[in-house]
Order: C-alpha cells, then sequence, then structure tokens
C-alpha cells in the first residue's frame, strides 16, 4: 500500500508573498520552513515549555477559555468515549487562562498523567496584544479577507482527521505537529462520525490513523493512499484550503499552534453546511430518479458557472439567478424561513 507523501514545501520571504490563490485553485498544500521563526514565542518555547507558558501568560486579559482535559487512558486522543458515539472522552470546563495553564505544567513530566487542551482561542479577544510581536501580517490585503486568528494549547494531543469550512494557516509555535491531509473528495475512505456530538464541533473520522484497523475500515487504504503528511518544527507554517481533512498530532510535551482562518465568500452569503443539512432533510431519502434529475438541477443552478443560469435572461427578470446582493440575499433568507416554517 502506498502511504502518505510530504507535503510539498516553498519558501518566502514573508508570509504576504505566500501564493494563496494557487494553493487554493490548485488544490495543493504548501510548507514554508522558518516563516515564523522570527516571533518571541517561538524562541520562548525553544528555550522551555515554562518560558513559553511565561509569555503567554503576559498577554491574559483575564476571560475564562475552555479547558479540555482527558483522562490517562485516551492517549491524548480526543474522541468519543464509548462504541455508540454518543458521548466523548473528555470534559470541557471554562477556566482561568493562567490556571489552566498552570495544571498543564503540573504534568509536562507525566507521561501516563491527563491531556490537557485549549483549542481554537481568539487571540484578539483572550490574548490581546500577543499579536502584535507574534503576527504573520496577514490582512484584506493579501488574504482578500480579514482573517480569524486563534490560538490552540496542549500536551501530546491528538485531533481526529475533521475538516474546517474555511482555508487556513498554520503556525507551529511551539513543540512540533503533524499533519496529516487528505483531500475533500476522500470524505468516504475517512468513515464520518456522527454529526453529533462531535469532539470539536466538526464532524470527525473514525480512523485512527496512527494505527487503522483496515478490517473494520477497509477503504482508509485509499485515503492514506492519497494522504500528505507535513511535519512542522517551531517556526515552520502550513498553507491548506478549506474542506481539506487533517488529522493533527502535537508531538512534545507542550505544543502551541497559532492558526489564521479565512474565506473570500461574500459576507451575505450562508455556510454549505446549513444546505448540506436541508439536503439531508429534502433530497436524500427519494428516490434514485428524482435524485439524478434533482442533481442535474444543482448542476445548471449552483455548481455550474455562476452566470449560466440567468444568462438567458432580461436583467429585470434574473432575481437571485443574478448576480447575489445584500438585498437579495435577505430576500432568499426570507423565503427560506417561510418555507421551512409550515
Amino acid at each position: 500500500m502506498a502511504g502518505p507523501r510530504p507535503v510539498e514545501e516553498a519558501s518566502a520571504a514573508r508570509a504576504a508573498d505566500i501564493p494563496f490563490g494557487a494553493i487554493l485553485d490548485g488544490q495543493k498544500p504548501l510548507v514554508f520552513r522558518g516563516l515564523a521563526a522570527d516571533w518571541p514565542l517561538v524562541r520562548e518555547g525553544l528555550a522551555s515549555a515554562e518560558a513559553a507558558m511565561a509569555y503567554l501568560k503576559r498577554w491574559d486579559a483575564g476571560h475564562p477559555v475552555t479547558g479540555y482535559t482527558g483522562p490517562a487512558d485516551i492517549g491524548g486522543r480526543f474522541f468519543y468515549a464509548d462504541a455508540d458515539l454518543t458521548r466523548l472522552n473528555f470534559r470541557a470546563e471554562q477556566v482561568g487562562f493562567g490556571a489552566f495553564l498552570d495544571r498543564m505544567a503540573g504534568g509536562l513530566d507525566d507521561p501516563a498523567g491527563p491531556s490537557f487542551y485549549i483549542g481554537s482561542t481568539d487571540l484578539d479577544i483572550y490574548l490581546p496584544g500577543f499579536r502584535g510581536e507574534n503576527d504573520l501580517g496577514l490582512g484584506p490585503e493579501v488574504l482578500g479577507a480579514e482573517p480569524l486568528a486563534s490560538i490552540w494549547i496542549g500536551g501530546r494531543t491528538v485531533a481526529a482527521a475533521h475538516y474546517d469550512m474555511s482555508n487556513n494557516v498554520a503556525v507551529c509555535a511551539a513543540g512540533r505537529r503533524r499533519f496529516t491531509l487528505f483531500p475533500p473528495e476522500q470524505v468516504e475512505n475517512l468513515y464520518p462520525g456522527p454529526l453529533e456530538p462531535t469532539p470539536g464541533g466538526q464532524v470527525v473520522s473514525l480512523v485512527d490513523l496512527r494505527d487503522p484497523d483496515f478490517d473494520r475500515f477497509p477503504r482508509a487504504r485509499e485515503a492514506l493512499a492519497a494522504a500528505q503528511v507535513a511535519e512542522l518544527e517551531p517556526g515552520d507554517v502550513l498553507v491548506y484550503p478549506a474542506l481539506w481533512w487533517h488529522q493533527v498530532e502535537a508531538l512534545e510535551p507542550f505544543n502551541v499552534l497559532v492558526n489564521y482562518w479565512w474565506n473570500v465568500a461574500l459576507a451575505f452569503l450562508d455556510t454549505p453546511q446549513t444546505t448540506l443539512l436541508h439536503g439531508l432533510l429534502s433530497l436524500r431519502d427519494r428516490p434514485e430518479h428524482e435524485k439524478a434529475a434533482w442533481k442535474a438541477l444543482f448542476d445548471f443552478y449552483v455548481f455550474g458557472p455562476a452566470e449560466r443560469a440567468a444568462e438567458h435572461l432580461p436583467e429585470a427578470g434574473q432575481g437571485p439567478l443574478g448576480a447575489l446582493t445584500d438585498i437579495k440575499a435577505r430576500r432568499l433568507r426570507a423565503q427560506l424561513l417561510n418555507r421551512l416554517n409550515r
């Protein structure tokens, strides 16, 4: 069986030089070595975990964060607690940022201890000022949209493969990370779990990619043959497109990731996740011949060129088939709400 291949590497003098358009258009993740090597947090992390924690505490705004704690027997894999996939194997609590880091610090030297994790915490709200010293300088003029900058902190944790609805710039700021990436078309071969509950808000793969059970998940071989792996050292940056599945392993006793999520979609557009849920309600269980006919309609109205459905219509009669505006989006949303509330 062919295994995952390394994510290709490229070089950039600064983050603004990253070819974001080519990465998204070509659906081609790239690693940029050492692009954030001059961050103070990277330097502190190379000195020691304690130095990195002390540095992070400097920026604490005092707002409670969500801290996740898992028992020792989960091995850092925040996942499901039972075969029915109805319970999670960790607990979440609102905690003080510094206090949770202290709790984490107390277990750094205990490989058999509990797992600690702070996930997706908005930097500008919870650690204001941090980006003044540690930032890639990515804004709308570079990305085409304002990114959401977040921080992730923990021990030797494993985030099961999942997808996000935004493009991602991931900075390994302390410790080491391994990203195992899969293109979106591998969804079936990754055996997605339930829509809810989920360990982190998104559907996750049921396959433990560190030790796949091919008897239970035979198509996982195909997924792994299509996979790419990025091994990140402190200061390295990984960029990959939205909807790519990714398992993330933190490999040191203490690890920090900073990431930037962004989408170039117009602000008034709804999330396609809502469309997916409604598709389950309206389309999935219809007869196959009907589904084939609806697929043709969706290809014409949605998945083909945006202008195709309206190009033969006079402008006055195009309505929502023409270029969407905020007003047209509001009208569409009102029509949907009226039809759903039946």
